[in-house]
């Protein structure tokens, strides 16, 4: 068999409801981590922006206009050795199909989320996105068409034939590449929407008989059309013996996942009794491949600086933390405090940390202060596998991200993202509630 009827014999047959309950547990974990993204990011500034400007005439261009919205808030979940955010993708895309067609079997509609989830993680694997992205790939919108494709093709049934077509239609979609996005509304959560309406159509057509390319990735089509090189046994090792769940983090604050690690240390030593005062110099070690991206300096009307910026998210650590939850990050600039810590923030690159990346974005923080040295090393942040949030943890996270967006209750969209494929009741709940806070609020 080739590679993408491997892959659509496993979109055809998984069944969520075989994997262990643990890993079972984690789906729908992240489902509810997502459901909080969508209804605190319908709100900001940008998401509001966002519902305005995406098309969502069609339940395709609605699960894309979803998909921009949880994507930009920047509290949505992470694969990190793909470099991948499966589920702001994944999760839209099921339940308005579901909502779409009025069907609601759990097991069919958690299936068909872990599918897309898999494959979008196994892509991004493939094409080492924890690498690529700092060459110019987004590996997130680079596999959004394929794993769309595999949801759009479970929810509507298409037989492993027709399936493989609408897989080689989406990775024939797949652009991947982008640029530095000025403006306004930084065009990047867009152009994600579009990819996403893009492998949700490409499953439509194939259930129409349209044909692509089943034998697409039996070459070396990513090296010559893409330019990657690609380990194309990444796609299939091991499909269908257990979930990437078990690999996946959901992030416990709003920041750039790159810059978790390295807060939450400078965090330790503060907590440890350093008045931030004392401070007089912070140096934070990370692996080379993103020591750059940490590094940025935060900018008036550019708010994924103040989420990306290492150094000043640390100087809200200490002189503001709960607006590490604040989403919008509205008036960043004001936080003198802060700005004034970050100052004192040096980014090193430590090749020495390479050991641990890409299954984790480790860091080491040197705080200087009152003549001292204190040293932290995270290897494994809040959140990643082995420190995984669990539903309190989750709930005390939309609790505080909530606190800035008023009007939720944090209890009642953690209850409904948890339960949510519970029964047929319950997933048509989920749905509506996905539906109503992003496309019809």
């Amino acid at each position: 068999m080739s590679v993408i009827r491997d892959l659509a014999a496993f979109v055809t047959t998984a069944s969520a409801a075989r994997l262990p309950a643990d890993e079972c547990a984690m789906l729908r974990r992240h489902v509810a981590d997502t459901l909080l993204a969508a209804v605190a990011g319908a709100k900001t500034t940008e998401g509001r922006a966002l519902r305005k400007v995406v098309p969502h005439a069609s339940v395709a261009e609605a699960a894309g206009m979803m998909a921009a919205v949880i994507r930009h808030t920047e509290i949505d979940d992470i694969h990190t050795r793909s470099c991948t955010t499966p589920s702001s993708v994944t999760v839209p895309v099921a339940l308005a199909l579901a909502r779409q067609h009025g069907a609601y079997d759990p097991d069919i509609v958690a299936s068909a989320i872990w599918i897309g989830t898999e494959l979008m993680a196994r892509l991004g694997v493939a094409i080492d996105g924890a690498r690529i992205l700092y060459r110019g790939l987004w590996p997130t919108y680079f596999t959004a068409p394929l794993g769309t494709a595999a949801i759009a093709a479970r929810m509507l049934h298409l037989n492993e034939e027709q399936t493989a077509h609408a897989l080689s239609l989406a990775l024939m979609l797949s652009a991947g590449r982008s640029g530095r996005f000025h403006g306004a509304l930084p065009g990047r959560t867009v152009i994600l929407a579009m990819a996403v309406t893009n492998g949700i159509r490409a499953a439509e057509t194939a259930a129409q008989g349209v044909g692509g390319d089943p034998a697409l990735l039996d070459g070396p089509w990513l090296r010559d059309a893409q330019g990657i090189d690609a380990k194309i046994e990444a796609l299939t090792a091991g499909l269908g013996s257990g979930s990437i769940y078990r690999e996946m983090t959901i992030k416990p604050f709003c920041s750039a996942k790159q810059a978790i690690a390295a807060i939450e240390a400078f965090t330790a030593i503060v907590d440890g009794g350093v008045s931030p005062d004392a401070i007089t110099k912070v140096i934070v070690r990370v692996p080379p491949p993103y020591s750059r991206m940490v590094a940025m300096k935060p900018e008036a009307g550019a708010r994924a600086s103040t989420i990306v910026s290492a150094a000043f998210q640390m100087g809200l650590a200490a002189c503001h933390r709960e607006r590490l939850y604040d989403i919008e990050r509205a008036d960043a600039m004001k936080e003198t405090a802060a700005l004034g810590l970050a100052g004192k923030v040096e980014i090193v690159a430590d090749e020495s940390l390479l050991e641990f990346f890409p299954a984790t974005f480790p860091a080491e923080v040197e705080v200087v202060a009152n003549g001292k040295t204190l040293r932290q090393r995270i290897t494994a942040a809040n959140g990643d596998p082995g420190r995984a949030l669990d539903d309190a943890a989750l709930a005390r996270k939309a609790a505080k991200v909530l606190a800035f967006i008023p009007g939720s209750s944090p209890q009642e969209i953690v209850t409904t993202g948890l339960d949510g494929l519970d029964n047929s009741s319950a997933c048509k709940a989920l749905a509506d509630a996905l539906w109503y806070n992003c496309v019809e609020r």
